[in-house]
C-alpha cells in the first residue's frame, strides 16, 4: 500500500526523472496533511533531515543501529535505481531485520501458552495422590482429601503466576515490533 496515494504518481514520475529533491518535498507536504503520521516522522527526526537532502539523512543513519537505520540506509543506498529497485531492497531488509527482533518472541509465547497446562497437569497429579491418599486411609476424613487439593491448586496457580506475565510481555513487544514495522516502512516509502 502507498504511504499516500495521490502522491504516488508524481513521485513516480519525478523518481524517474531523477528529481529526488521535488519528490522528497512532496512527501513531506503531504505529511503536513496528516499531523497524525507526521507526528510519527518528526519524533525520529527524519522529516528535519529529509526535506530534499537524501545525503544528509544517509550520514545520519550510517553509524546507527535498528531496523529504521538498516532500511533506510539500504534504500538510501538504492534511491538511484529507482522506485521498484528501493522497494525490494526495502523489503528485503525488513525480512531480514524483523527476525532480529522477533527471535526471543517464541520463547515468550511457548511458556505463556504452555505453562498452564503444565499447572493443570500439576493439578490432576495433586488431585490423583489426593484420592490416593482417601484411599490409602481408612479411617481418614476430609483432611486428607484438603491436603492434597491445595497442593493441586498451588499447581495450577504457579502455571497461571507465569502464564499470565508471558502473554502480556509477548503481546507488548508482539506490538512494538509490529509499530516499529509499520514506522519503518511508512520511512522508506520517503526514498
Amino acid at each position: 500500500t502507498a504511504l499516500i496515494p495521490r502522491y504516488t504518481p508524481e513521485w513516480t514520475d519525478r523518481s524517474e526523472s531523477g528529481d529526488r529533491d521535488g519528490a522528497i518535498g512532496d512527501y513531506t507536504r503531504a505529511l503536513e496533511l496528516d499531523p497524525e503520521l507526521a507526528a510519527a516522522f518528526a519524533n525520529r527526526g527524519v522529516l528535519k533531515k529529509a526535506k530534499g537532502d537524501l545525503d544528509g539523512v544517509r550520514s545520519q543513519v550510517s553509524n546507527k543501529q535498528g531496523m529504521e537505520a538498516s532500511v533506510l540506509r539500504e534504500g538510501l543506498g538504492w534511491a538511484d535505481k529507482g522506485p521498484d529497485s528501493v522497494e525490494e531492497v526495502v523489503n528485503a531488509t525488513l525480512a531480514r531485520e524483523r527476525p532480529r527482533y522477533e527471535r526471543f518472541l517464541s520463547v515468550l509465547g511457548t511458556l505463556g501458552s504452555n505453562t498452564p497446562f503444565i499447572g493443570l497437569f500439576g493439578t490432576v497429579l495433586g488431585v490423583i495422590k489426593a484420592f490416593r491418599d482417601l484411599s490409602e486411609s481408612a479411617s481418614a476424613g476430609p483432611e486428607v482429601v484438603m491436603q492434597g487439593l491445595s497442593e493441586a491448586l498451588i499447581a495450577t496457580a504457579a502455571g497461571l503466576l507465569v502464564a499470565i506475565p508471558c502473554v502480556i510481555a509477548y503481546n507488548y513487544f508482539q506490538r512494538q515490533i509490529k509499530d516499529l514495522t509499520a514506522d519503518t516502512e511508512a520511512m522508506a516509502r520517503m526514498i
